[in-house]
């Protein structure tokens, strides 16, 4: 009779274990549980990524996208640093190699998702007769624009094509950088620079500036946009859901209506 008893507790006693580790499994998912997913993203993707938010958020209600933009080398700095990011949005593979390396992203979520391109710009009353980048003449301006190759991108791809053009040395005692292509495109709106370079989806969302030329691609390294979850994010799973959703052909829309390819 003891025995048997014992049995009947033995039985309840697992029964119950098991009853609270399936209600523990239920609940331990991310699925429907509100999470804020950081983005760290390269400043020329500004007005593109506030655009996508709204989207994204009506297709993944239980996400919240929080948006950190600058250039892309600040942002390297800031992920090496350990500072919270779910998501590094390059915009340059360079970049986002020298994580890769540091096993700082999840490289099986490595994905390139958009391009861009580099044009001339100058302040939309501006006099300056320029048709071309060859036609830059260091003389005839007092302040040029770019980004600083060091950090951003497009000063690292700006540089490469004034040496291409044998224009980066006549043109250093001119030269303003900008610590993010959105500087570089303020200095010239403001008149603080006769010319800027930018990326063209830049130039497009501005008013104050008109492109006068654009950079020969084969000038410069390609301006591909690479995108990976960050390896200490604690929201992988959503953080893949938004490259998906970049990807993703309402993504690419976005994308292309402010001037990516």
């Amino acid at each position: 009779m003891k025995r048997g008893w014992l049995y009947v507790v033995s039985l309840w006693v697992l029964l119950m274990a098991a009853g609270c580790s399936n209600g523990e499994q239920s609940t331990s998912g991310t699925s429907g549980e509100p999470v804020e997913l950081m983005v760290s993203a390269a400043a020329s993707l500004t007005d593109a990524l506030e655009e996508m938010k709204a989207s994204f958020e009506d297709e993944h209600p239980e996400i919240t996208l929080t948006f950190n933009f600058a250039s892309s080398g600040k942002l390297v700095q800031q992920i090496e640093q350990g500072a919270p990011s779910d998501v590094f949005l390059s915009a340059s593979p360079k970049d986002m190699d020298k994580l890769q390396e540091e096993k700082l992203i999840d490289e099986a979520t490595r994905v390139d998702f958009t391009a861009n391109e580099l044009v001339l710009i100058a302040e939309k009353d501006s006099s300056l007769m320029v048709d071309l980048f060859e036609d830059i003449d260091p003389a005839a301006i007092d302040h040029f624009a770019i980004g600083e190759p060091e950090s951003v991108p497009v000063g690292r791809y700006t540089k490469e094509v004034l040496e291409h053009l044998n224009l980066w040395e006549p043109l250093q005692s001119k030269i303003v950088l900008g610590s993010d292509v959105r500087q570089v495109l303020t200095h010239v709106e403001m008149g603080n620079a006769d010319l800027g370079v930018v990326y063209s989806s830049d130039a497009k969302i501005s008013d104050q500036v008109k492109v006068l030329a654009s950079a020969n691609p084969e000038w410069h390294g390609p301006i591909v946009y690479p995108g990976a979850v960050v390896a200490d994010s604690k929201h992988s799973e959503e953080a893949k859901a938004f490259l998906t959703f970049l990807t993703s052909e309402k993504g690419k829309e976005i994308l292309n209506q402010f001037g990516f390819q």
